[in-house]
Parts: C-alpha cells; structure tokens; sequence
C-alpha cells in the first residue's frame, strides 16, 4: 500500500525562508572580508544561536537569559537581510559592520555556554518558595495566679506531700507538613521531567534540591507530590 505525498506548506515556506536568511548573512559575511568556508559558518552560528534560545524559552520557561539571546540572534539575522536589500555599500562595508561581523565568533560562543550551562532562573523560583509573611499576632496576656485566702495559723504539723505519679510518656508530635506552592511544583516537574529526558531515569530528592535551591523539608513534600 503506498502512501500518497502531500507537501506541507508551512514546512515549504520555513525552506524558502532559511535559505533566503541563510544566503543574506553568508553575503554580508563575504563582504565584510570573510572568505571561503568562514563566510558560510557565519549564518549556521546565527541560526543555532537563535534555535538554542528557542528550545530553552519552551524547555524551562521564560528567563531573561533566554530572551536576551533570543532577541540578538533575531537582531543579527533580521539585520544581515535588511542589509543586503541595497541599504549597505557591500562593495564597501563600513567598519562597524566589519567590527559586528569579526566579533560575533566570540559573542555566539558566550550566548551557546550561557544556554547550555546555566541554571534556570532563580527569581521565580525564590519568589515562589518565599512563603507569605505577615504581622506577628500579639501574645495572650498570662492570667493572674489565684491568690489563696488568708487563714488563722495552725499548729498541726502538715504531712509530707505524696511523691506524684509519672506522667505517662507522650507519642512525639508529627512533623508539620510542608506548604508548596503551586507555581513552584508546576516548574519542579518541568525539572523533573528535563533531566529524565537527559538522564533517563528519575530524579532524586538530592538533585532535585539542588536544581530547585530549595531546603531538604520543601524539597522532600515537592518529592512526595512528584511521585
């Protein structure tokens, strides 16, 4: 049974598009005096730049990290198109553009490293571990002793007082459970789930705690609703 073609247009219009960006940036590479096979590595580092700040915006959520990296990839790639529409001499390229197109190896290399090793951001994590604070309430006031009545003095001598039974012992009083938020459970899953995708097994209560900044306490209750 053969299974009929169907081109998709929103895949065809995505080619056209990559090739087109990925030709403007590999001439204005060449004319900013990058030859040979510099020239086409040149919009592949552009390219990746941009899809490696894509996948960390869906992967771990939106972070200034992410969104800076994002935005000077665009920059780059939205720039080198509007350049080679005729904006630009590329006979003669001004020096800053030769200046961007010499330094982007090094800025490309910095916005990769910061992607790849850097930890999700830790304000939204804080801010929703930070649990609610509020006025302290006042103390009870203590009531006063009973004062005991004052009688004649008498000369009985008093017996000595019976020793008082133990007190039974008590059960040890269970420890207070832990509030989570919801917010930080919804992204302790999002972790969760990245490093059993990376890992392939499970994640423990240990990484868990450390990938979350979080105390031992919160992070065991975060467990036991993960589980």
């Amino acid at each position: 049974m053969t299974r009929s073609i169907r081109p998709d247009a929103v895949l065809v219009q995505a080619v056209i598009a990559g090739a087109l960006s990925f030709a403007h940036l590999h001439d204005l590479a060449s004319a900013a005096g990058q030859s040979g096979w510099k020239a086409w590595a040149y919009p592949i580092s552009v390219d990746l730049l941009l899809v490696a700040a894509w996948r960390r915006l869906r992967n771990n959520g939106p972070s200034r990290l992410a969104w800076c990296w994002f935005l000077i990839a665009l920059f780059a790639s939205l720039g080198a198109n509007v350049a080679t529409a005729g904006f630009l001499d590329l006979a003669n390229p001004p020096a800053l553009l030769r200046l961007g197109i010499a330094g982007w190896p090094a800025l490309a290399f910095l916005g990769g490293t910061l992607l790849a090793h850097s930890a999700g951001d830790p304000a939204a994590v804080t801010a929703a571990a930070a649990p609610a604070t509020g006025p302290a309430p006042e103390p009870a006031p203590e009531p006063e002793p009973a004062r005991e009545p004052v009688t004649a003095a008498d000369d009985t001598p008093a017996l000595p007082a019976a020793d008082p039974a133990p007190a039974p012992a008590s059960a040890p009083a269970p420890a207070p459970e832990v509030a989570v938020p919801a917010p930080l459970v919804a992204h302790a899953r999002k972790v969760a789930a990245d490093h059993e995708a990376r890992t392939g097994s499970p994640i423990d209560t240990d990484t868990l705690r450390a990938r979350l900044g979080v105390p031992a306490p919160m992070a065991d209750a975060i467990a036991a609703q993960l589980a």
